[in-house]
Parts: structure tokens; sequence; C-alpha cells
């Protein structure tokens, strides 16, 4: 058998690294293509070297562009390369572009498409990702589920059979692999000059918080008005994504302490040891619930309803200072117990296991 994995972001990597060294364990016949989709050192190339993997055999280079061209330029360098591989599977994951883009060219190339974290739905049609997640399941010849909630909403659209598994979530795979090395190894908390418990660790990327400056001031203001009210500093990787005129605006808050993007295992640490993260992100929702800790999720709606259900994490749908201090401490009144909807840690053997039956 000949797996063909297609990625380009960083949570991509992160997903598919307990997938891609079970094959290499298992001595399985596999190609690994980067679409350079992240193509900064900080964004990529350190997720491999501290999640132990090879580099890509394949590195498209499309880089940064519109969204429309960014897939369109994937497909283009996708379609001769597996034309030449022939693989039995192409394997993609999540709802990036790069995952549309490898399910796309695998497609119309008549190789099987299988679709790792499958059935995901935040009804949000607004949402790139949300359209991008329901083409690919409409691709798709093999469907792996995080939980059975996935498996119904599937079924809905009409999307049955043997195909269609539930596996568990491979982020927690690597959760729960590196969680202990992470704090053995990371000294990102002394850089930062914070204790354990004393801080909050801020992500914010996506497009709804990010294109509207008078949006992203608002929330900002908030987290600054929740940090000065519990006295605790706010740790805040940014991303690429934000202008000169967003970190003209951090500049004035001084409780928000920026710093390029971290890599895999100083994030994994800073989750760890936070008091609570507040998140516009997917992957780091589930890794949050996965280790107990509350999380505000920065969005109106969620595609990972499991996350809510433990008592840790909340909707914020309104920005307002109040309001978000008012979240905040009806999570920390919560009793919270770490989450095992999404998995036992071993969805790769699942869906590895899966492909080989197939």
């Amino acid at each position: 058998m000949h797996i063909a994995f297609v990625l380009g972001t960083r949570p991509e990597i992160i997903k598919l690294s307990s997938l891609i060294k079970a094959c290499q364990d298992q001595r399985i016949d596999y190609t690994l293509i980067h679409t350079n989709q992240h193509y900064s050192s900080n964004m990529d190339a350190c997720f491999f070297e501290e999640l132990a993997l090879p580099a890509a055999h394949f590195n498209l280079g499309v880089g940064a562009c519109p969204p429309a061209s960014q897939v369109g330029r994937m497909l283009v360098a996708l379609e001769p390369l597996l034309n030449e591989l022939q693989p039995d599977h192409v394997v993609v994951q999540g709802d990036t572009n790069s995952a549309l883009a490898g399910g796309l060219a695998a497609s119309k190339a008549g190789f099987g498409v299988a679709h790792v974290e499958a059935g995901l739905r935040s009804f949000d049609r607004g949402m790139p990702e949300e359209n991008n997640r329901v083409l690919l399941d409409h691709l798709a010849s093999h469907w792996f589920c995080p939980a059975e909630r996935q498996v119904q909403l599937l079924m809905r659209e009409g999307i049955t059979g043997s195909g269609v598994k539930v596996t568990g979530n491979t982020g927690v795979d690597a959760t729960l692999l590196h969680a202990s090395r992470a704090l053995d190894k990371s000294q990102v908390l002394e850089r930062f000059g914070v204790q354990p418990g004393n801080y909050l660790l801020l992500t914010c990327h996506r497009p709804s918080n990010t294109d509207d400056l008078s949006r992203f001031t608002q929330l900002m203001s908030a987290i600054e008005h929740l940090a000065l009210q519990r006295g605790q500093v706010v740790i805040f990787p940014y991303h690429p994504r934000l202008s000169a005129a967003h970190h003209a605006l951090l500049s004035t808050l001084p409780s928000i302490r920026c710093c390029e993007p971290l890599g895999y295992l100083d994030t994994l640490a800073l989750l760890q040891q936070s008091s609570l993260l507040l998140t516009d992100s997917g992957g780091l929702q589930e890794e949050a619930y996965v280790l107990g800790l509350p999380c505000l999720v920065l969005r109106n709606n969620t595609e990972r309803p499991e996350t809510l259900e433990n008592g840790g994490a909340c909707l914020v749908q309104d920005i307002s200072p109040e309001a978000l201090c008012r979240l905040a401490a009806e999570l920390e009144g919560a009793s919270i117990h770490r989450g095992g909807a999404l998995g036992d840690g071993l969805a790769y053997r699942h869906i590895l296991g899966a492909l080989l039956e197939s």
C-alpha cells in the first residue's frame, strides 16, 4: 500500500504526525507532500523538527496568495505528481486550502480520498473552512470522524457506509504523546518571566476577528480589561496576518505581551500552565479540552461542540469587557474535567488499520 499525505499548515503537521510516524514504524510506503501554505520557519519548519518528522518528499512552494489562486496553484502542482505516484490513498486532514486541494486533485485523478477529521460542522457557511470541510466530505471515500456526533452529521448529508468510522482525533494523539515532554524541554515560561497559573494565553487569527480593525480593537481592549482585573499578563503569539495597524493597537495595551509564533512544545507547555485560554483556534480548543484547561472560544459558533460539554469552555458571543469577565468567572467556578469524547490517543492506529483493511 502507498499513502500520499497532502498537508501545508501547522495544524495539519501536528494532527498527521502520529499517522506519519506509524507509517514509518510499520514500514508502510508513503509520500509526504507539502503545499507550503504556511511558509515560514516558525509557522512550519520547527514543527517537523519538534515532532521528529522527516522532511517532506515534495514541497510545492505555493506560499501566500489569494485563496482561489492558492488552491488553483496547488491543484496544478498536485495533478501530475499524484499521477506519477499512483497512491492507493490520498490522506488529507481538516479544512485547510491544502486539504481541499489534495482532495480535489485526488478525486479528479481517480484516487481514494481519506479525510481525517471528517464530519465537523459549524453551520456557518461564511467561514471558508466550513465550505472546505463540506466539499471534502463529499469528495472522500474514507471518513475518519473524531466522535459519533460527526457520523450522524454525515448521515444527514447522505454519507453512510463502511468507510465512515469513529477513530478519535489525531490532535489528541499528539497532545497526550508530547504533553510531558513539553514540560520537560520548554523554557518558555522563563523567557516570558511568568509563573505557572499566573498568565492568560491568547491566540487570534480568524478573519472574523482580525479583518475588521474596529472589532479587533474592541476584543483586545476587553482582554486587556480582563487581564488587569485578574492581575495577570496575556501571552499572545500573534499570527503573521496581523498588520501594522494591529500591532500599533497592541503596543498600547501593556498587559498583552506579543511574540512571534511559537513552536509546538512551547505552545503545549504554555497551555498546560496557563490559568485560561482565549482562542479562535479549533485545534487549541481541542487541546484545552483534553488538558482540562478553561477556554473562552472567541467565536459565535464552533464545529467542535464536544469541547463545550465538560464545563471548561464557552463561546464568546459578546466581546464587551463585562461579558468577558463574567464568562471567565463562570469558568473558574465550574467543575472541569479532562475531556475524553475526542478519543483515547490512538486515533492513528484506528485510521491506519482501516486503510490497511480497505
